[in-house]
């Protein structure tokens, strides 16, 4: 039991080199990092946004917004299965809300074959309603589970290319709830551009103008079926900002899902514009839209606004175009990497904001490093009192503990928060409680009389279990804690379950290499009890 071989002090030793190579950036300034030899980690530890201070977001999903948008997509379907050439049914009152899209069969008698042509024609994820020439079509609950889902999830993976796009160190993003999505930007203190960039859906879509009337003839009178007034906002030499409306078909005739690249540049007249290309299947709707609307006006619609109309001349074959208007150029490359990072399927808004300061977080890096100190020489000066020379064993451990607690975190690109480091304060006690339990049984082995090599033995051996079982359970609740807490709770989590691990080796495989040297060169008689 007492005897090391030459793999398990190789093994002891790579260990530690290991933790102590990792940890040791974090104590170094950034020009000593910088002359560290190349094959030498250089990483740094990440601080959470409450140590660096940063930014603190909650975004709520609009689902309804999403079961909006397919309702009125679902309108258009119905206008076109009933208004089919030779086999029209005639219907009012045609409308659709988040809920449902209802209308009314003018002839009773056509009631039986317009709810064929629908079931027919619309997906299954649909429930047809019909009461005489009455009809409700609304989604399944199944289908709004699935879309509430996609939604979230879709959102999410989203939301994580924008903040990747945004340049943000070791952010936090995560889903709270249903439809909640709690986004943490470490560093970031200009909150506003970081809503403007994650919490903007960034629909883009290109509508064809609609010329049965003019826009304004549509506003004092009722725009036709299919249509929608929309509005480019123009800023005029003086500064003042001015609205002109487009009547455009409602249902888009391209959508930016196929888009494949977006950059800020200039145009030809020197104006900010963002410069887009579509994918092989974009391109090629793309040039058949232009090509069969040639001489027609087309608007490149953002977020619902207009940002140009342009008349389409000739046919568009190379899936190229570009967005100009009322842009600053920071306003392009923040508007291209939201493009390039895709369109968000639901509208999101913000219901929380949080910005901490970066002194607010160096004050909570002090705090934290002297509650770490004044704990660490607390621990050290008591077993040192209580155990003598076996105490500075277990110091020694303690040391090699938080050093590998550091290098470990550093390695694995962790991020260390404030309830981390109530995590790392919380293992030092448990890292010197398996000390503690060996230092008792070796006691207990003395009194019975035991010589130094075989009470050491005794002690190490009869403790382990004990050490194993409270570790195990401990380290489950730091697993389940990890598994379904979020942010700060995350991050003590991780802390106390490195910590754990690094506190098992270094209690029965530090202290114990320590002590077995330490017998094996003084050979003492006997140990105190």
């Amino acid at each position: 039991m007492l005897k090391f071989p030459l793999w398990k002090k190789i093994a002891i030793f790579s260990v530690l080199v290991f933790g102590l190579v990792n940890a040791l950036p974090n104590v170094l300034s950034e020009k000593a990092i910088t002359n560290l030899p190349s094959f030498l980690p250089k990483d740094k530890i990440n601080l959470g946004l409450d140590l660096q201070g940063g930014s603190h977001l909650v975004l709520e999903v609009d689902v309804d917004a999403a079961f909006l948008q397919a309702n009125e997509n679902l309108e258009d379907d119905i206008r076109n299965v009933l208004r089919r050439k030779g086999e029209r049914i005639g219907y009012r009152g045609l409308k659709s809300d988040k809920s449902e899209v209802s209308f009314l069969v003018t002839n009773i008698a056509n009631a039986e074959e317009a709810y064929k042509r629908l079931r027919k024609e619309i997906s299954r994820e649909y429930y047809i309603e019909r009461e005489n020439a009455a009809f409700k079509i609304y989604l399944t609950d199944d289908a709004k589970l699935n879309k509430e889902r996609y939604a979230l999830e879709q959102t999410l993976e989203i939301l994580r290319s924008r903040v990747d796009e945004f340049g943000v160190s070791e952010p936090v993003i995560q889903r709270q709830g249903t439809r909640r999505i709690i986004i943490e930007l470490p560093g970031v203190e200009d909150a506003s551009r970081a809503k403007s960039i994650i919490g903007r859906t960034a629909m883009l879509s290109f509508h064809l103008v609609d010329t049965r009337m003019t826009a304004e003839e549509a506003m004092r009178r009722r725009a036709p079926a299919g249509t929608k007034i929309y509005y480019e906002q123009v800023v005029s030499g003086d500064g003042q900002v001015y609205e002109i409306p487009y009547l455009l078909k409602r249902r888009p005739a391209l959508t930016g899902e196929n888009l494949n690249s977006a950059s800020a540049g200039f145009d030809e007249s020197n104006r900010p514009a963002i410069f887009i290309g579509f994918d092989t299947r974009g391109t090629r709707k793309f040039a058949d839209l232009t090509t069969k609307h040639v001489g027609e006006r087309m608007a490149i619609v953002l977020d619902g606004k207009v940002y140009s109309a342009p008349n389409l001349r000739e046919p568009i074959l190379g899936g190229n175009a570009s967005i100009t208007g009322s842009f600053s150029v920071k306003e392009t490359e923040d508007l291209a990497a939201i493009l390039r990072a895709g369109a968000l399927p639901a509208p999101v808004k913000v219901i929380e904001e949080r910005t901490i300061g970066p002194s607010l977080g160096a004050d909570s890096v002090n705090a934290g490093t002297t509650a770490v100190a004044l704990g660490f020489i607390a621990v050290l000066v008591v077993m040192v009192l209580f155990y003598l020379g076996f105490g500075l064993a277990a110091n020694m451990a303690l040391l090699a503990n938080v050093v590998l607690i550091v290098g470990v975190m550093t390695a694995l690109g962790a991020t260390l928060t404030l309830p981390g480091i109530a995590g790392i304060v919380l293992t030092i006690g448990m890292a010197v409680d398996a000390n503690v339990l060996i230092f008792e049984r070796i006691r207990e082995e003395t009194r019975a009389g035991r010589k130094p090599t075989r009470a050491l033995e005794e002690g190490f051996k009869s403790a382990f279990g004990t050490i194993l079982d409270a570790n195990i359970t401990t380290l489950i609740a730091a697993v389940v804690l990890f598994a379904i807490g979020s942010g700060p709770i995350k991050g003590f989590a991780l802390t106390l379950s490195v910590g754990i691990a690094t506190s098992i080796f270094t209690a029965t495989m530090v202290t114990r290499f320590i002590l077995v040297a330490w017998i094996k060169t003084v050979k003492p008689k006997k140990l105190k009890a």
